[in-house]
């Protein structure tokens, strides 16, 4: 009979009632740091698509712009920042990471500040107006940039300045000029629309760690253990102790010297015979092995019992995560984006026509179907669209 409570509820229902919450507030834990990340990458997306600067911004500010020159960004309050020794930077690029941790407020070894003033962010270039006057970073003089992980200071070298420069601002405005000074320098070379496709890769991408709503956790479901306060792994613990506590009592209690005796005195067993028994002996002698009776077969003759075969061992099963079995390796579970998949690939998966056409990474579409165009916004456009990504 199942034990309940004043209310009338077993233990059951409020097992699964503990277990949901458990599982919802985990959910929405998750979800809204994935609702977060989501809202920030849409929010990029629309500023690289709308990103323009006026001739106008520039008003009021002591910068003569020159024919075409506009400004897309201000911030009142930056720092010049020099590198003591000389240091060779990475050269600019595209890249659009937004930062794993949060940046301190701190100045790096090695890096001193030499003036503060206004940093603006022209079409043509990167500008201090400082209280010592201008500096100025023209991007087709640019040579190296580098963004400092842990603090806010970028770093940028130039063709016409022997000493490696740039900015530190405060950490609430480092990631937006970061930014904006990437979409800048792309304007610059003509490659807005690969900022704008690298953030569509990555939209599609976290899209697919979207998080999915928990299971209804049903009393049916409720284990013996959930009445042990603690739950199974109080269960896990005591039968640990259970175990290993007269083990040692064992080991550390002394061996007895007949037992030694006896086992001295009986043969080792041979592998195809079974091992013999030890039989009663008198007191004082060591103990006589027994042989074991023969078995009979329904002939009459006698026989000795065959020996049972030892199982071979089972071999563990390929982690596919719900991919098909298939020798490239390929899997549902993680790892390394497939650009360029294995000729036998549509032997294992189901490709979607005109497969060999595609002009991205491997991706499994909504309804089955295998794509090459994964990171593009037409992929699996026949298909219901992306639903996760196939990894090696």
């Amino acid at each position: 009979m199942a034990r309940t409570d004043s209310t009338g509820s077993t233990w059951r229902y409020r097992w699964a009632h503990r277990q949901n919450e458990r599982r919802h507030r985990t959910y929405r834990s998750v979800e809204a740091a994935w609702r977060r990340r989501d809202d920030e990458l849409r929010r990029l997306r629309a500023l690289a698509a709308d990103f323009q600067g006026s001739a106008a911004a520039g008003a009021g500010l002591p910068l003569e712009l020159a024919p075409g020159e506009v400004v897309l960004w201000v911030w009142p309050a930056a720092q010049l920042a020099e590198v003591r020794h000389s240091a060779v930077l990475p050269a600019p690029d595209l890249t659009v990471i937004p930062e794993a941790t949060p940046l301190r407020a701190r100045r790096p070894d090695g890096v001193r500040v030499v003036d503060a003033g206004m940093a603006v962010i022209t079409s043509c270039r990167l500008v201090l107006l400082g209280g010592r006057g201008r500096r100025d970073w023209s991007y087709g003089k640019m040579t190296g940039l580098a963004h400092d992980p842990a603090a806010p200071v970028t770093l940028v070298q130039v063709l016409d300045r022997r000493r490696t420069s740039g900015l530190m601002l405060p950490v609430e405005a480092a990631a937006d000029f970061r930014f904006k000074l990437t979409l800048a320098f792309a304007d610059a070379i003509e490659q807005r629309g690969a900022v704008l496709a690298q953030l569509d890769e990555l939209i599609a991408e976290h899209e697919q760690r979207k998080p999915f709503r928990p299971a209804v956790a049903t009393p049916a479901q409720a284990r013996l253990s959930g009445l042990v306060p603690g739950g199974r792994r109080t269960v896990a613990v005591a039968a640990a102790v259970a175990v290993l506590v007269p083990a040692a009592l064992i080991e550390s209690n002394p061996s007895d010297p007949a037992g030694e005796r006896a086992v001295a005195a009986t043969p080792a067993s041979s592998p195809s015979t079974i091992p013999a028994l030890v039989g009663p002996a008198p007191s004082g002698r060591a103990l006589a092995p027994v042989a074991a009776p023969p078995t009979a077969d329904p002939s009459g003759s006698p026989s000795r019992k065959p020996k049972r075969p030892t199982p071979s061992p089972t071999p563990s099963r390929e982690r596919l995560c719900g991919a098909p079995a298939n020798p490239m390796g390929y899997d549902f579970c993680g790892g390394y984006r497939i650009r360029k998949p294995a000729a036998e690939t549509c032997d294992y998966f189901d490709c979607e026509q005109e497969f060999w056409a595609g002009r991205g990474y491997l991706v499994q579409c909504r309804d089955g179907a295998v794509s090459l165009n994964g990171g593009r916004r037409d992929a699996c456009a026949e298909h219901r669209g992306t639903r996760r990504t196939v990894w090696t």
